[in-house]
């Protein structure tokens, strides 16, 4: 297992060349004063593009404008984002703690929920529970995600006034706690930081801004591990080996979900892995509508700006988390079934 680790872990470099290189080549398609509009940032300099021009090297060829980021990476840089007005490398220190809690606290509904369901719907087939499940997970699956966001912040904030949109900043810390509080940030995670604190007000407001996006990302993504599991879960249990562990007495609790809902698990993983990545690279809409300070948010607002350096290593970002989400898969797939051996 050891060995197959580093040996996955040794494409991270191939995958980081890949992804950087297609977007620098994909930004030539802009002509050099398309991207050079992108850093004016005044009036004068927008009617002096040549001189931007000539500042970023932006009529080089591509491989010499890579070369220069490349030798930046090397050195620990990855630029500087107009968008955040600050290093590429701050932002993502920054903006990552905010969209990891937000995964951490979608990830156990999105996944609990979505095997819960789609257990329950394929052990009692055409039955009620069968019939609600699926038509829950048409409804997840094909409901747009800023449709549902829109929906709850009207119904939530704008009627109730019972959740709000954004996250707590060191603005509502200071309010809350007062001046001089000694509130410490231990790990950016703002609910564990105020439980760390002792500080369960905070802890509750910080929950408070998490319960939109949350409830919004785990009925889309549910949907999708709901008919997975169903599915997976009905054809295991049509195989001889379920009939036959029957045929020997065994309780069916014990058939379905010692036997048959373990081996249904391995694609609900795949899937898992996947749904894992989009929620800590950053889910982009979700993270706009509930005006969410993290990565996805950021990386949309980049996009729109043609921020080149801001794009360039948040895909640094996406391509390393989605090595280490697909190794995570490939190690969780030998814990599940212990006939998948990696030599």
């Amino acid at each position: 297992m050891f060995v197959f680790i580093i040996r996955r872990l040794s494409f991270l470099p191939l995958v980081f060349f890949g992804v950087t290189i297609f977007i620098v080549l994909l930004m030539q398609v802009l002509s050099p004063y398309q991207r050079a509009a992108a850093f004016a940032q005044t009036e004068m300099q927008a009617r002096n593009l040549d001189a931007i021009i000539e500042q970023y090297g932006l009529d080089d060829p591509w491989y010499q404008q890579y070369g220069r980021w490349l030798n930046q990476v090397r050195q620990g840089n990855l630029g500087y984002s107009r968008t955040s007005s600050e290093p590429v490398l701050t932002t993502l220190r920054r903006r990552f703690p905010p969209t990891l809690e937000l995964a951490l606290f979608a990830i156990l509904p999105v996944i609990g929920v979505g095997i819960w369901l789609g257990t329950a719907a394929a052990l009692n087939r055409d039955k009620l529970i069968d019939q609600f499940t699926r038509v829950l997970s048409i409804l997840g699956w094909s409901l747009p995600t800023f449709v549902l966001g829109i929906w709850l912040l009207v119904i939530f904030y704008g009627a109730l006034g019972w959740f709000e949109p954004g996250r707590i900043n060191a603005q509502n810390i200071i309010s809350i706690a007062g001046e001089g509080s000694g509130f410490e940030r231990y790990t950016g995670l703002m609910t564990l930081d105020a439980l760390l604190n002792g500080r369960f007000d905070i802890f509750w407001d910080a929950l408070r801004h998490l319960v939109l996006p949350v409830i919004t990302l785990a009925v889309v993504s549910s949907a999708q591990i709901m008919r997975v599991m169903r599915s997976a879960l009905l054809e295991i249990l049509s195989q001889d080996y379920v009939r036959t562990a029957r045929a020997k007495g065994l309780q069916e609790s014990v058939v379905n979900h010692k036997h048959a809902r373990r081996n249904a698990l391995i694609p609900v993983i795949t899937l898992s892995g996947f749904v894992l990545i989009g929620l800590v690279n950053g889910v982009v809409i979700t993270e706009t509508i509930f005006n969410y300070p993290g990565l996805g948010q950021w990386a949309a607002q980049a996009a729109i700006n043609l921020d080149y350096a801001a794009i360039l290593g948040f895909a640094v970002f996406t391509a390393i988390l989605v090595v280490l989400a697909n190794l995570l898969v490939d190690v969780l797939y030998a814990v599940v079934d212990p006939r998948i051996r990696y030599d």
